[in-house]
């Protein structure tokens, strides 16, 4: 029995922070939880994300404790170069899958 890839994706905002991140967070659960366990895929796309603090990476982690709570997987996707060092800096990259669409 072959099992259908499920995948939401969310738009992270321009400044993901103190300011933004109880809401990304409610909406980053909100669609982890329309997903199957066991399968689901959350693409946060960070394309129009220019910066991420402290605030917004404890967003980033709360999301991805709820995904393996469920077994799910969350994709940082085109994630800027600040940000992919900043998960690399505190060893938070092997968490997360991270996808580029850059060619």
């Amino acid at each position: 029995m072959e099992t259908a890839l499920m995948q939401e994706t969310l738009m992270a905002p321009e400044h993901l922070g103190l300011q933004s991140r109880t809401d990304f967070r409610q909406q980053a659960v909100s669609l982890l939880e329309r997903l199957p366990e066991d399968t689901g895929r959350l693409v946060v796309d960070l394309s129009a994300t220019r910066q991420v603090d402290s605030a917004g990476l404890g967003a980033l982690m709360l999301i991805q404790r709820k995904a393996a709570e469920r077994r799910q997987t969350i994709v940082l996707r085109d994630a800027n170069e600040e940000l992919r060092f900043l998960l690399v800096l505190t060893k938070l990259d092997d968490l997360f899958v991270i996808e580029s669409t850059a060619a």
